[in-house]
């Protein structure tokens, strides 16, 4: 599932606009909402969003101001902006930050949509998933007509999206329709890996791309890549990478 942080200082569009981005894909959920740039500042400090959709006229912070510091703190955060003026200007400025598209109000729900799954297609290849989705719309699971193959493909690509959610054995096996002892046999069968370790071994990886990536705290790093214990993350990443935290992120930052 890919996090999208929403900001639009008017309630009703910003409730409309929620609707359409579910409704483009089943796979884009609007985890954080503001406001204000000021507010959607206060969101980025604490979570990462895989996609930023931004108004450019708003009290307190303008979105071209908004998506300029979004773009200090994570240099590859997609984002799409949203406005009522169509100022050649305003879209000239937003492509020199690097956003996606601009799209001008009021939102023809085919160019969101078109948006939306072009958003979708490089987050995917972002993270090297080869499928749109693993659920259907509804959040049942999708039928794997007993392939072993492609249950284990989609079990690695659900890993892969939702490092810091609930991916206990029994949790997963219920999604694809299996009991969780032949899953875990079935992922060692597959992968040559315990399914535990490939989880382990996915939030490290999470963890160094928010540490390169982005200006969180080590805590905050560790809760975003699945880590409960602040504490024991940096025990085991100074175990499995040889430096500890900062250092790699001093180390390897591209910032």
């Amino acid at each position: 599932m890919y996090k999208v942080l929403l900001v639009e200082d008017e309630t009703v569009i910003r409730q409309g606009l929620r609707e359409l981005i579910v409704q483009a894909s089943s796979q884009f959920k609007v985890t954080g909402e503001a406001s204000s740039g000021t507010e959607a500042l206060d969101f980025l400090r604490c979570e990462v969003p895989d996609v930023l959709i931004t108004d450019i006229r708003m009290r307190e912070m303008d979105g071209l101001t908004l998506v300029s510091k979004a773009r200090d703190m994570y240099p590859e955060l997609l984002m799409l902006i949203i406005s009522g003026y169509g100022e050649f200007e305003y879209a000239r400025r937003a492509m020199e930050y690097g956003v996606l598209n601009y799209l001008l109000k009021p939102i023809e729900r085919h160019e969101l949509t078109l948006c939306i799954h072009k958003m979708q297609l490089l987050l995917d290849r972002r993270y090297g998933i080869t499928t749109l989705s693993t659920q259907e719309p509804t959040g049942k699971a999708e039928q794997n007509s007993g392939d072993p193959r492609k249950i284990i493909r989609n079990v690695k690509e659900h890993i892969k999206q939702q490092p810091d959610g609930d991916l206990r054995l029994q949790t997963v096996a219920a999604l694809v329709n299996l009991n969780p002892t032949y899953l875990s046999q079935l992922f060692k069968n597959e992968t040559g890996t315990n399914y535990s370790d490939y989880i382990a071994e996915a939030r490290m990886e999470r963890a160094k791309w928010l540490l390169i990536n982005t200006g969180l705290k080590v805590y905050d790093v560790a809760r975003l890549s699945g880590h409960q214990s602040p504490k024991h993350f940096m025990l085991v990443f100074k175990q499995q990478v040889g430096w500890t935290a900062g250092e790699y992120r001093d180390r390897f930052s591209i910032s």
